[in-house]
């Protein structure tokens, strides 16, 4: 993982060991920041682009207003911050993540009515989130003690630092028990995601995936949605079962960092039909070279406007 020597912090490009914060940070205290995880790439015809840039800054401020966080600044402002440091870092392939937090401030649960905000921008290259073995072979998962809170302890549609907590316990139990991720179910027992990814099975030639009533609604998950229903692929978004979820025709998890990820197996059970037991199925394959024809310019007919240059 290479790191960019230079970062935005409150609106300037600096070098990263010059954008320090308090110990007296609000956020660290107690959890209260958004943010976001993006992804460039290099291009077909040279250069690099931002994937959905856009949406993402546009959810990160969702983020911030479910926590009733003023970001002091605008879209466009972020925008021109998230190219710049790419700029800065010569990064035509990286991992962006814009964070807003509640900065240097009292130092009670009530962060006060108007309290200092801090936003700040960095990046790195990272490679496949599960790893290679995970993209190129499948992911083995484990349903977790933890489970997602309910909808009402924990706001759902947002990416707010503090809640990831949940997800770092249950990724942890996974890693120590000898899985690569895990799989948390909601207070009813249904499955959600994973620590960090969307979720998705296949059966009968039908794509299923949670309902957003429990879910962060995934940018990458919205590109599935758009190409799966280009591709003409029936789509229905549900609950389902950790039983239904083993006897999956396929299983796959999505997200900016996971990018497309086949599952090969989920508690010890090997997913798939005969033809493909424990290996990607052809609609998992398929999506995975479609999406990164996607992200890098090759596939001109689907999301051409998702891909902001790198200038």
């Amino acid at each position: 993982m290479a790191r960019g020597s230079q970062v935005w912090f409150n609106g300037k490009i600096l070098p990263v060991e010059n954008a320090k914060i308090s110990l007296f940070t609000h956020a660290l205290h107690y959890g209260v920041g958004a943010f976001e995880g993006i992804r460039a790439y290099r291009q077909k015809k040279g250069g690099g682009a931002v994937f959905r840039l856009t949406e993402h800054l546009e959810r990160l401020f969702e983020s911030c207003k479910i926590l009733d966080l003023k970001i002091p600044y605008t879209l466009e402002e972020l925008t021109h911050a998230a190219l710049a440091t790419c700029k800065a870092n010569g990064f035509e392939e990286c991992y962006i993540r814009p964070i807003v937090y509640t900065a240097d401030g009292p130092l009670g649960v009530n962060p006060g009515t108007n309290p200092p905000i801090d936003v700040a921008i960095l990046n790195w290259e990272w490679g496949n989130y599960l790893g290679d073995k995970g993209i190129n072979e499948g992911a083995r998962l484990k349903i977790s003690s933890f489970i997602r809170p309910h909808v009402n302890s924990s706001m759902t549609k947002g990416k707010i630092t503090g809640q990831y907590v949940n997800g770092v316990m249950a990724k942890r139990e996974a890693i120590a028990a000898g899985f690569d991720e895990a799989l948390l179910l909601d207070p009813e027992g249904y499955l959600t995601e994973g620590s960090g990814e969307n979720l998705y099975m296949v059966k009968n030639g039908v794509v299923k995936t949670t309902a957003l009533n429990s879910i962060l609604n995934g940018i990458t998950r919205q590109t599935i949605l758009e190409y799966l229903a280009h591709k003409g692929i029936k789509i229905q978004e549900t609950r389902f079962t950790r039983d239904e979820l083993w006897c999956a025709d396929e299983v796959f998890l999505s997200g900016t960092a996971a990018e497309i990820t086949p599952v090969k197996e989920i508690d010890t059970r090997l997913i798939g039909k005969s033809d493909h037991l424990g290996r990607p199925g052809p609609i998992t394959s398929d999506l995975q070279k479609a999406y990164q024809a996607i992200v890098r310019g090759n596939l001109p007919e689907f999301g051409k406007h998702w891909l902001t240059p790198i200038v």
